[in-house]
């Protein structure tokens, strides 16, 4: 009898290292051809599983496969599509089961951020209702650090590095121009909730001084009058003045006016949606206008997220095991579960073990910095949030080169036959 197969899609924003977490997964299953037949991924996440848009992978060369290690973005393609609930929308739930029923896939594993880990028990809860034998795994990812049960989310590492290395070097940048040009440089990060990137940057300081001399959390009120008399204070003492502002700054500070960003207005009064790119523009005017000082902005944006040339190896390795051991898992028979990252210290090293998580106490739950990791002035982090961070950015994984660039992946992307009428997504 034909054995049976495995599905594989990306959700949600990318990482510099989604890809590792790819490759380990495509190595552990191609070491187990004996159990697994082929490994499915979804174009464009879980919009192309309901299109039965399924990329081959048995049809990709072991060099290509290798290769994904190094590349950033989601080779297969990603969506924030509405899944819904089986409730809200059952008919989505429907499509989907059938799918996996007419490709005999028996293992569905699902790379994403806390939301996709809800996703997963929808689709376990559907895929009982209907009677099919389905192993769900949740493989954890997201730049943002906010996935419970899991030491650091798989992405994170990278953008922390990436942050601190341009922090450091901005500011070096600012410093030899401030006598009589830029005083205060403001740089933006992502972070609507959690402000763990924006902690990440102060890993740029020397001994705990100097650049960035303010972080600007999402989970810290902010105020105007302090925040203008540190930056002057700043300027005083050493001639120039960085910042770094996680954009969910106005999440948890409703009186904040920020300006509009230059879409079309999509969530523009909803502050659970703030769009990157507003915060930095109204925190340099605001030093502009109150005190005079010539200010410049930056905004990573996807730059930060997408840096795997500055990748950390302790990320890139993590992501690569999650994605074996969601493998390992799922052939074990373990079901409704993420591969977490347990850290076990000591003195000189820093290790992690992987274990697995229920989804019912990670699905839909965000992990905030804790209070005890931002200073007391709320503009920086303690020591306890250094020995956390630190240990994360240790190492470089840096890609081939090829012509002075990195050399990046390029898949073949078969696509499996389709064996079901097409379906109507509804999308506007």
């Amino acid at each position: 009898m034909p054995l049976p197969n495995l599905f594989y899609a990306q959700s949600g924003g990318m990482t510099a290292v989604i890809n590792a977490s790819a490759a380990g997964m495509l190595h552990a299953a191609r070491e187990n051809r004996d159990r697994i037949g082929r490994v499915y991924a979804a174009e464009n996440g879980v919009l192309g599983a309901l299109q039965e848009e399924l990329i081959d992978l048995s049809r990709e060369p072991a060099s290509v496969i290798a290769a994904l290690r190094q590349t950033p973005g989601g080779a297969f393609g990603s969506s924030r599509f509405p899944l819904g609930t089986p409730q809200s929308h059952p008919h989505y739930y429907r499509r989907l089961i059938d799918v996996l029923r007419a490709h005999d896939i028996r293992w569905f594993l699902y790379n994403g951020g806390g939301g996709s880990a809800g996703t997963c028990v929808h689709v376990a809860a559907a895929a009982k209702a209907a009677g099919y034998p389905l192993s769900v795994i949740h493989i954890p990812k997201t730049v943002d650090n906010d996935i419970a049960l899991t030491d650091f989310s798989p992405g994170f590492g990278s953008v922390a590095k990436y942050t601190a290395v341009s922090v450091r070097e901005a500011a070096l940048d600012v410093a030899s121009m401030a006598t009589t040009s830029t005083r205060v440089f403001v740089m933006e990060v992502m972070g609507r909730h959690a402000g763990w990137i924006a902690a990440a940057s102060a890993l740029a300081q020397e001994d705990g001084r100097g650049a960035p001399h303010l972080i600007l959390f999402p989970e810290v009120v902010f105020s105007r009058e302090t925040f203008l008399r540190r930056v002057q204070e700043a300027v005083k003492r050493e001639g120039f003045c960085v910042v770094v502002v996680a954009e969910g700054l106005a999440v948890h500070n409703p009186d904040l006016d920020l300006p509009d960003s230059n879409d079309s207005g999509e969530h523009r009064h909803d502050r659970q949606n703030l769009h990157t790119g507003k915060a930095a523009p109204y925190i340099a005017a605001l030093v502009h206008e109150r005190l005079g000082l010539r200010c410049h902005f930056a905004v990573s944006d996807y730059l930060q997220r997408s840096a795997r040339h500055i990748a950390s190896r302790v990320d890139v390795e993590s992501a690569w095991r999650v994605g074996v051991a969601a493998v390992e898992m799922a052939l074990r028979g373990e079901h409704l579960v993420m591969p977490g990252l347990q850290r076990r210290s000591t003195a000189r090293t820093t290790h992690w073990d992987i274990v697995a998580q229920p989804l019912s106490r990670v699905a839909s739950r965000e992990r905030a910095m804790p209070r005890a990791f931002i200073s007391r002035d709320g503009f920086g982090i303690t020591p306890a949030c250094r020995a956390y961070l630190l240990p994360l950015i240790q190492g470089e994984d840096y890609p081939v080169y090829a012509g002075g660039l990195p050399r990046h992946v390029c898949l073949k992307k078969t696509k499996a036959e389709k064996k079901l009428p097409a379906f109507d997504i509804g999308m506007e």
